[in-house]
């Protein structure tokens, strides 16, 4: 990019455990080229057993976790390359923080009902965090308002519909 031009967008895919962050994440990252984060794997290892043991986090167990996040949007928007991560980013505050980090800071939120996200984190092996929290992202989650840069999608659509959508809304905010 030349002098002048408009630094890459650096997306949030945000939403409730269940809602398909990852797997939207990692796709529209591969659409436009840039790299990838996964915010889990920047939970500290007490966080992780925390949520693994049905305890949700709280703001102080958040807020390390959020300026680490904040520290990667920083050097994705100042790599020239911008890039995508997936992240819960339940309150409004959390996403506060986030867009500070980068000037062209943009949230996707993968809309989705409490029932169908309790039972997709119920059919997930592996993950450290217990369909029985669920609820308390429902309780967490403030959705993107109308003055937030990005776009709220319907999580139960195909991912390529939903990473289709997301890409016009990140070329049109860029």
């Amino acid at each position: 990019m030349g002098a002048g031009s408009p630094v890459p967008p650096v997306v949030v895919v945000m939403g409730v455990s269940g809602a398909g962050k990852s797997t939207v994440g990692r796709l529209l990252a591969d659409r436009l080229a840039v790299p990838f984060a996964e915010a889990d794997d920047f939970h500290s290892a007490a966080n992780r057993a925390k949520m693994a043991a049905g305890r949700p986090l709280d703001d102080g167990d958040r807020l390390p976790w959020l300026l680490t996040l904040a520290d990667w949007i920083r050097q994705a928007e100042a790599s020239g390359r911008g890039g995508v991560m997936a992240c819960s980013a339940l309150r409004r505050e959390y996403r506060d923080l986030l867009r500070r980090a980068g000037a062209g800071v943009v949230f996707v939120h993968l809309a989705l009902d409490r029932t169908r996200a309790a039972r997709r984190v119920a059919g997930r092996r592996g993950h450290f965090m217990p369909a029985p929290l669920v609820d308390s992202q429902y309780t967490a989650l403030e959705p993107l308002r109308p003055d937030e840069p990005g776009v709220t999608l319907d999580a139960t659509a195909d991912p390529r519909t939903i990473v289709d959508a997301a890409a016009r809304t990140v070329r049109a905010d860029g």
